[in-house]
């Protein structure tokens, strides 16, 4: 017999903290995520004049390992990442063999495991985390490395805005300032081992926390402490949307979706034709390319 029974959300490890605060919540990809906690307005200015703080662990982890694995990712993936230092990410996206955008990602280098093997960490959207992870299985095959699903290790806190930086300071001895723009480090935060990424979707200076999930309400209750008398407040995925639009960052199932090339969403910089190999999509990124400099993109 059939279930038309609708799949259960999956809650975040915060799921009780932010139903205490009064939050909205919504079923975003098949999570239940607060969309705001009071006005959307206060939460957008928080963050551009003082901080905010993001529950973001809907976002899909997905370790690569092995003396592969920056062949891998480079086949696989449009951007050079055999060429991103150790503690350094870049932004870039996995197409399809038509050119048709799958997802864009963050690939973070993190330290070696062992020797002579690589580690890497890939966060995609929520909406694509399992295609992403089907696609670079499949692409995995012939390459000496390791594709693992980590969506269950993580819950991921932002902290975002001008202030972000003193408040974090306060709750880590970790380097703040020689952690670059893009870049990630580990440490430690009010007591909690996280991987420490200067990263953000908001236009603003800021830090996300890659956490175990049985950490994350200690330490978003201790960022909330530290940034209680600066203005920091908790932020929901309405003003996420507004603060990425505002600073001109694109989303994926508005400005990128599969019927979009990398070329016609103007992020045409992020192939990179020049790296060593093959990789998926080349050929009608190519044609793509050509097509990009005589029309405008979309």
């Amino acid at each position: 017999m059939s279930s038309t029974a609708t799949p259960e959300k999956r809650r975040t490890a915060l799921d009780a903290l932010h139903r205490s605060l009064g939050a909205t919540m919504t079923d975003f990809a098949g999570w239940d995520m607060p969309l705001r906690y009071g006005s959307e307005r206060d939460e957008h200015l928080a963050v551009r004049t003082k901080a905010g703080l993001f529950d973001l662990s809907h976002m899909g982890e997905i370790t690569v390992t092995g003396p592969q694995a920056a062949q891998l990712l480079n086949y696989a993936l449009v951007g050079n990442i055999g060429s991103v230092g150790l503690g350094r990410a870049r932004y870039t996206m996995i197409c399809r063999a038509d050119g048709g955008i799958l997802d864009d990602l963050i690939v973070y280098r993190l330290a070696e495991t062992e020797a002579a093997s690589s580690n890497y960490m890939v966060v995609a959207n929520a909406s694509n985390a399992q295609v992403v992870l089907d696609a670079l299985v499949e692409r995995a095959e012939g390459f000496d490395a390791l594709v693992r699903d980590d969506r269950d290790a993580y819950a991921l806190l932002a902290v975002q805005g001008p202030e972000s930086p003193g408040i974090l300071k306060s709750l880590t001895d970790a380097d703040l300032d020689g952690l670059k723009y893009y870049a990630g480090l580990p440490g430690t935060v009010a007591g909690v081992p996280a991987l420490i990424a200067r990263t953000g979707y908001t236009g603003e200076d800021g830090f996300e926390l890659f956490v175990s999930p049985g950490d994350a309400e200690k330490l978003w209750l201790a960022l909330t402490e530290a940034g209680a008398s600066v203005g920091l407040i908790p932020c929901g995925l309405s003003c996420r949307d507004t603060l990425r639009l505002e600073a001109g960052m694109p989303l994926y199932g508005h400005e990128l979706s599969t019927e979009l090339t990398p070329f016609d969403a103007g992020l045409g910089r992020v192939v990179k034709f020049e790296k060593d190999g093959d990789f998926v999509g080349r050929g009608a990124l190519e044609a793509a390319a050509e097509r990009a400099a005589s029309q405008p993109p979309r």
